[in-house]
């Protein structure tokens, strides 16, 4: 039976385009590019995938087998896994990512392996790992990995291959001690705990019992199991601690289940047992917590780091983070907001983090104390990040008869374990590290050669391997060298942030340039964040058109970046600046160094800490860009929409003869306005490229008219049943809605009158995920004809050979694609386009686009859909429409594409793209040839930016 992933569609004769590959696997990845002909087929039988790979497995293992007599000194072989059963796949994929792009050099060899939902093993090549969601790997696996026949011999094959292992699976089998079983059995290093304390520290029942006996203070709860539950048990329990068995408040939430997935507030038992049975009816888990809800607590997480010898572990606690939860507008129903997976993984004003908490200092050093204590007793290993909360005021229920935990200033429970912390870019792991003098790569190598002290095969070689790492350092090999004086370096400004609903996607996208072009031994890359003079009060409440901006830059340190909103790091300037806070950060800062450098220190593999203490500086606009003029910066700009993407800083970067990245003032001024754009392309017809017809409604117009005339006349002007409504300046889907009918159409503007931060999923008639709003609201709508497209479908492994097919019906000419172009001034060169598969109604989401973890991307489309001479025309026709434009650099073009003839009908073009780790233009500029990895990718922005300032020779991405 085919899955439900969707793709929108246009509506020839129906028939049906299988989409399968009988080409034997890739078993070796020397060339890492991700184009495919068409999806692999598994059969049983014949030259399948795990056929052929059983008759060479012997050579890979006699090969892996001498190199373990290799000479001294060659480098570490890390074994980096990733993915697994449980819904954080996604976030696994990101964390793998990030580790990657970190620990990897000249001195440690990285090989990367996926495990799917179904618990099949591949290795796959680094340019998948960056490029691919989940959803991608299950159906491209067959075709670009080296598959195993079972878990068995894959354990068998990292024994020969690899030193040790580093498992960034998050959830089940990954924090249940399933993947450390296995490497056990085998004799097999790797990083983190044993899976003996794994298995217990994972379950959140086993974990809260092991608390209460060690005599730490604990959340009152009450576990249910299977479809059957006990109701009069749950009355009984909600009794037992004084809840009102109606309305009581409680959190129902799945033992074995990370990353919040599944967790909800409930109210009575009748509330608690129906999203207990939804937990397990969805297969998330058997087992259910039910807990009493911690009323007027505050939440905080903190990460531990072991720093002991091998023989004798040596936790320390880094500095937490406290965890706040806000509520940014009145509609937004207050008591269920909990720290939730999209809270915990996508932009919201809803949280904030402090590092250090606005605790009591009693509090926090408890807090670490407690962490600490736990890592211990728990015989956990190298690290781990542990949940809880701080209560100022007593909450009933809570046993008082606890030897750990009570303070003058309140009650510290710990409630969730997590043996593999999130490592996504801006995790806690990171934001707390930064704090302390530790980079990314950094605090990662620090673990990784911890856990090899606790193998007898490989603490003998740790030297040896660090003595490489220093040799390649002083020769200029290693990607983590720094022979260059900081004053001969090429100076990078990277700007995000802004004001539009766009920002917090600047700062995914300028947070990831940052710590690519980091890794650039000649290059001094700041981060800057760009913000309204006045701070962002005035942008909740305004129209962005009708508010007279004066901007603030500010050049940030390292551990301000680590945020997941503009709010979030400006508002760590502001507090960063206070004289209070500045001596306050600076003393906790000093103690928790001393405490991990007390003990890292005997190592002689630890370098030191590599992150300095600073404080932000602030600049108006007019003196940063005089900041960039003086210090000869380039600037690379990452701020989506506003001025970022609409010519104001672009000409104000000229006017001071400052490079930067991307299109010039007259481009973007162009394409920032998709009515503009339109009216600019009007010309290319003769080259096969179309654009949409548009209506605009002024804000001001449509909601003074009644709703009736305004559908009437949708439906005259437009001729056509079903529109498309978006902002005029908006782009990342912000705002973006099919409207089916007059209803539709009410709910949508009620939204935009109220001033709604997000339509929740499926509020109109046709199916969809949560919309993000913009805020403030737009001055101008335009409302569009619906395209539709055909829906393509991934089908479920066939149960006669294993095989996954791409269905696509054919019935409609036209697919939606996005494409890169990139290059000089009127040599521009189009990426191969990318058909994207929405899996949730007809637009993409903030998630798809952005987060891993969601979506799939066909990356070049494959030729069942758009034939080789379609697909070359329509690159054609995107290298038309960047010359037309004037664009230059780097831009992104959404249109539909008529598979038959390539000819394009164009959505919008994006002057200021996004660049986040899991946007899809990292996609295509892997599937060139040859291949450009993220960090040369991003590089390349930043050379064709000095191009074009200073003339230099042609580069060519052809």
């Amino acid at each position: 039976m085919a899955s439900l992933i969707r793709c929108r569609h246009l509506s020839t004769p129906s028939f049906t385009r299988s989409y399968r590959n009988n080409r034997a696997p890739l078993l070796q990845f020397s060339s890492p590019k991700l184009s495919y002909s068409n999806c692999a087929t598994i059969s049983k039988g014949g030259l399948s995938l795990r056929g052929i790979h059983a008759s060479i497995e012997v050579g890979i293992a006699t090969e892996v087998k001498n190199e373990k007599k290799e000479e001294k000194g060659r480098p570490l072989r890390v074994g980096l896994v990733c993915g697994g059963p449980s819904a954080e796949r996604g976030i696994s994929l990101n964390s793998a990512r990030s580790v990657l792009d970190h620990i990897q050099g000249e001195d440690l060899i990285v090989s990367c392996y996926y495990i799917d939902s179904d618990l099949n093993a591949y290795a796959i090549s680094s340019a998948q790992l960056y490029s691919n969601t989940p959803s991608d790997f299950d159906f491209k696996l067959e075709s670009l990995a080296q598959g195993f026949n079972s878990l068995d011999e894959f354990v068998q094959h990292l024994a020969m291959a690899v030193d040790i292992v580093f498992p960034v699976i998050h959830g089940r089998f990954g924090e249940d001690g399933g993947i450390q079983e296995l490497l056990e059995k085998a004799n097999v290093p790797f990083v983190g705990t044993s899976s003996e304390y794994c298995r217990q520290a994972f379950d959140k029942y086993n974990a809260s019992l092991a608390l209460k006996k060690l005599g730490f203070a604990t959340v009152p709860s009450c576990l249910v199991e299977g479809k059957e539950i006990d109701k009069k048990a749950v009355i009984e329990w909600f009794e037992s601690v004084a809840l009102h068995t109606g309305h009581g408040k409680v959190v129902v939430k799945p033992t074995r289940a990370g990353s919040s997935i599944g967790v909800e507030v409930a109210y009575g038992v009748d509330d608690a047992v129906q999203k207990a049975l939804n937990i397990i009816s969805q297969g998330i888990d058997e087992k259910v917590l039910i807990e009493l809800f911690l009323e007027g607590g505050k939440e905080f997480t903190s990460i531990v780091l072991d720093v002991g010898p091998a023989a004798d572990g040596q936790p320390v606690a880094l500095l937490p983070t406290e965890v706040e939860l806000q509520f940014s507008h009145e509609k937004v129903k207050q008591e269920d907001i909990i720290f939730n997976y999209r809270r915990k993984y996508l932009p919201t004003q809803q949280v904030v983090y402090h590092t250090p908490p606005r605790f009591p200092t009693e509090a926090i050093e408890r807090i670490r104390e407690g962490s600490s204590l736990l890592f211990r007793k728990l015989n956990l290993k190298d690290f781990a990040r542990i949940d809880g909360w701080f209560l100022p005021n007593p909450v009933p229920g809570i046993d008082s008869n606890h030897t750990f935990g009570t303070t003058d200033s309140g009650t510290i429970v710990f409630t969730d374990i997590n043996l593999i912390s999130g490592m996504e870019q801006t995790s806690f792991l990171f934001q707390q590290a930064s704090k302390v003098g530790f980079s990314h790569s950094r605090i990662l190598r620090t673990i990784l050669q911890h856990a090899c002290l606790r193998f007898p095969s490989l603490a003998s070689c740790i030297d040896e391997w660090h003595a490489l790492s220093r040799k390649l350092e002083v020769n200029g090999c290693s990607n983590f060298s720094s022979n260059n004086k900081k004053s001969d370096r090429q100076k990078v400004f990277v700007l995000f942030g802004g004001a539009t609903s766009e920002r917090h996607v600047s700062l995914m996208s300028g947070t990831n340039v940052w710590l690519n072009l980091k890794g650039f031994d000649d290059l001094d890359v700041t981060p800057c964040l760009l913000v309204p003079a006045d701070g962002y009060g005035s942008v909740q409440n305004q129209n962005v058109d009708d508010i007279d901006w004066s901007w603030e830059v500010w050049t940030l340190p390292y551990s301000l970046v680590l945020r997941h909103t503009t709010e979030e790091v400006y508002a760590a300037c502001i507090e960063a600046i206070e004289p209070d806070q500045v001596v306050k950060t600076s003393r906790w800062r000093e103690k928790v160094m001393g405490e991990l450098g007390e003990n890292l220190n005997k190592h002689t593999w630890f370098e030191g800490f590599d992150i300095v203490d600073e404080v932000p500086a602030k600049y108006s606009l007019e003196q940063w860009v005089e900041l960039a003029k003086e210090s000869k910066a380039t600037v690379f700009n990452a701020v989506h929409g506003g001025i970022g993407e609409d010519g104001t800083l672009q000409l104000m970067l000229e006017l001071e003869n400052v490079s930067y990245t991307g299109p010039g003032p007259v481009a973007s001024r162009t394409c920032i306005d998709k009515v503009v754009t339109s009216q600019a392309l009007k010309n290319l017809v003769e080259s096969g490229v179309f654009t949409i017809p548009k209506h605009v409604w002024s804000i001001e117009t449509i909601l003074e008219t009644p709703i009736s005339t305004v559908w009437d006349d949708l439906l005259t002007v437009l001729r056509s049943e079903t529109v498309c409504v978006k902002p005029a300046r908006d782009g990342c889907s912000t705002g973006v809605a099919r409207i089916c009918s007059i209803e539709d159409l009410q709910v949508y503007l009620n939204a935009v009158r109220s001033s709604l931060p997000r339509l929740e999923a499926n509020s109109l008639s046709r199916a969809h995920g949560v919309i993000e709003m913009p805020i403030p609201a737009p001055k101008l709508l335009i409302f569009e004809p619906f395209i539709e497209t055909d829906e393509i479908v991934i089908s479920s492994r066939s149960l006669s050979d294993g095989s996954r097919s791409l269905l696509w019906s054919g019935e409609n000419e036209w697919v939606e694609v996005t494409v890169g172009v990139i290059g000089k001034h009127g040599e521009m060169h189009s990426l191969n386009p990318s058909i994207t598969v929405k899996e949730s109604g007809d637009i993409l989401s903030l998630e798809e686009k952005f987060q891993g973890g969601t979506g799939i991307n066909l990356t070049p489309p494959p030729p069942t859909i758009i034939s080789a001479e379609a697909l070359k025309n329509c690159k054609k026709g995107i290298e038309a429409i960047a010359a037309s434009l004037g664009l230059e650099g780097f831009s992104r073009i959404d249109a539909f594409v008529s598979v038959e003839t390539g000819e394009v009908l164009v959505i919008e073009v994006n002057t200021v793209p996004g660049m986040t780790p899991s946007t899809v233009l990292i996609h295509q500029a892997l599937a060139e040839e040859p291949p450009i990895y993220p960090r040369q990718f991003f590089r390349k922005l930043l050379d064709l930016a000095l191009v074009r300032t200073k003339y230099n020779s042609q580069i060519s991405f052809r």
